[in-house]
C-alpha cells in the first residue's frame, strides 16, 4: 500500500489532481446532457401546441425548466470553484465538493429525464400513459444509476 492507502503509487497531491481531472471529465459528459435538456425545453413555448397545455402541463414544464437551470448551474459551479481556489492548496476540498456536485447533477438529470418522459407522454398520449412511462423511466434510472454501481462496488 502507498501512503495514500490506494493501490497507485501517487502522492496525495497527484491523487487529488487525478480525481479532479476525473470529476471534470464526468461533468463534461453531464454538461452536454444538461444543455440538450435545457435547449429542448426552451424551444417548447415557441411550438403551436404549447398554448394547449393545461395547468398540470404548464406546471410540469416550468418545473423542468427550473431543474435544467439548476443542473446547468451546478455543472458550472465546480469549474467556478476550481478557478477561484486554484493555487490555494485546497484541492482536496475542491475534490470533495466536486464529488458532491457530480452526485447532485446525476440526481437532477435523472429527475429531469423522468419529468421529460412524463411531459412528452402526457402531451402525445394521455396522463395515464405519462405516469406509467414516468414510472418505467424512474425504475430504469434507479437500476442503472443506483443498483448497478452498488453491485459493482460490492463485487470489487
Amino acid at each position: 500500500m502507498t501512503p495514500t492507502g490506494q493501490d497507485r503509487d501517487e502522492t496525495p497531491a497527484e491523487r487529488a489532481d487525478r480525481l479532479w481531472a476525473d470529476i471534470l471529465q464526468e461533468l463534461r459528459v453531464m454538461q452536454t446532457g444538461a444543455q440538450l435538456f435545457a435547449g429542448f425545453l426552451l424551444t417548447l413555448p415557441f411550438q403551436s401546441r404549447f398554448h394547449d397545455l393545461d395547468r398540470f402541463g404548464r406546471g410540469l414544464y416550468l418545473g423542468l425548466v427550473a431543474l435544467a437551470v439548476m443542473t446547468t448551474a451546478l455543472v458550472i459551479t465546480a469549474v467556478a470553484t476550481h478557478q477561484r481556489l486554484t493555487g490555494r492548496r485546497v484541492k482536496d476540498r475542491v475534490v470533495q465538493v466536486g464529488r458532491l456536485v457530480v452526485r447532485t447533477v446525476v440526481a437532477l438529470l435523472a429527475v429531469t429525464l423522468v419529468g421529460i418522459t412524463v411531459f412528452v407522454f402526457d402531451l402525445v398520449v394521455d396522463r395515464t400513459a405519462a405516469w406509467a412511462a414516468g414510472g418505467v423511466a424512474l425504475v430504469v434510472l434507479v437500476l442503472l444509476l443506483v443498483v448497478l454501481p452498488e453491485r459493482l462496488r460490492r463485487l470489487g
